[in-house]
């Protein structure tokens, strides 16, 4: 398994790097731009080099958390920072952040990344919308103006692609939801980091595209306990180290084609975290592998379902009297929080997944009023004298 036994080797690797030997030589499979992202941790300790991740992956976790969580706190008229707190208690209980924590991976910055454009979309929404009602642009600074609109879209998904190749699927969802200028952001971003990647280092980026990318398996055989993904599920159906390819394929397309749709649909209603969040679970569920750490798409699964739950209990055109109202987006927070607090048992976290990919709902946003182009003159109710 992937973890800081693993971390030693990419350190080990690295270092002969740093010393004129091949960089996949020893069985790293991290892009060329994650390589060298890592390289400070050839002139690290271990431990030193392990706990400054694990650091860096708590502080994007609360980051996400504060951008996930706050909006719901203060839709409740709650105080945001012990709504995140709680929720950052709940996330530390998962398995794929505990994974992701103690093992030394990269997901959780790369979950950041990708929230980060979330934000930066949500920003660009409401910038739009005030523009429509004050078409006055304040004058600020340039840093100012460029967190007010939101006009970083895309880069973090960008990098996160260029360390990470499943992130690629944002951005065709990014592109299916015509959100042109933050597609193109995050692909020149990605082609710039690859490209930059090809400077520093030709000989290993060549090596990665040509002979490691066509043939990433680092957790062992697609039957493994680890691999929660729908290969993983149909290796072990048939008992065997190996996925039926056809069967595989033929399901692996109709679950993206599923959670692209519904990822669609929840950004027609308004609710973008619904979207990313059916997007990260189809990528894990059609990878090939799936370990805990590239599940972490489940923990705004569970705060969308709390928050379906909660609206469902407040929402006054609902009978009061009704006390089971909101129970079943409860339970299945409940169910699921359950499921991924502990190690994979079989199949039941992939189709824990694959069930949330189809029937996770979405928040639909209040409809935003616009303000007409121009007013047409008001008619009295009692006309006025006529003008001789």
């Amino acid at each position: 398994m992937y973890g800081v036994s693993t971390l030693a080797a990419d350190r080990q690797a690295l270092i002969a790097w740093l010393s004129g030997d091949e960089l996949y030589a020893y069985g790293m499979s991290l892009p060329p731009a994650a390589a060298i992202l890592l390289l400070p941790a050839a002139a690290m300790p271990l431990a030193v080099a392990g706990g400054m991740l694990a650091l860096a992956g708590m502080a994007a976790l609360f980051l996400a958390l504060t951008a996930l969580a706050g909006p719901v706190a203060r839709r409740y008229g709650r105080a945001r920072r012990p709504v995140v707190l709680a929720t950052g208690a709940l996330a530390l209980l998962l398995e794929p952040v505990r994974a992701t924590l103690g093992l030394g991976h990269l997901d959780l910055i790369l979950f950041g990344l990708v929230v980060a454009d979330l934000v930066a979309l949500r920003r660009s929404a409401w910038a739009r919308t005030r523009a429509t009602w004050w078409p006055s642009t304040p004058r600020d600074g340039r840093l100012r103006h460029l967190w007010r609109t939101g006009s970083w879209a895309g880069a973090g998904i960008g990098i996160a692609s260029a360390m990470a190749p499943g992130t690629l699927l944002f951005i065709a969802y990014l592109a299916l939801t015509r959100q042109w200028r933050a597609a193109l952001t995050a692909l020149g971003t990605t082609a710039a980091l690859v490209a930059g990647a090809f400077v520093v280092a030709p000989g290993a980026s060549a090596a990665w595209f040509g002979t490691v990318l066509p043939g990433i398996d680092r957790d062992g055989p697609f039957d493994s306990p680890t691999n929660q993904s729908l290969a993983g599920v149909l290796a072990r159906l048939y008992d065997s180290a190996s996925t039926p390819v056809m069967v595989w394929l033929s399901f692996a397309v109709l679950l993206l084609a599923v959670g692209l749709i519904r990822a669609r649909a929840a950004h027609t209603e308004g609710d973008e975290i619904a979207a990313f969040t059916l997007v990260g679970l189809a990528g894990a569920a059609v990878a090939p592998v799936s370990t805990a750490n590239e599940l972490l798409w489940i923990l705004p699964a569970i705060l969308i379902l709390i928050d379906a739950a909660v609206r469902r209990r407040t929402n006054p055109r609902r009978p009061a009297v009704r006390r089971l109202t909101g129970l079943g987006p409860l339970s299945a927070a409940a169910a699921v929080t359950v499921v991924f607090a502990v190690p994979p048992i079989g199949n039941i976290p992939a189709i824990t997944a694959i069930l949330l990919l189809n029937a996770l709902p979405w928040r639909p946003a209040a409809p935003a009023r616009r303000r007409p182009a121009a007013l047409s003159p008001r008619v009295p109710a009692i006309p006025g004298p006529r003008a001789s």
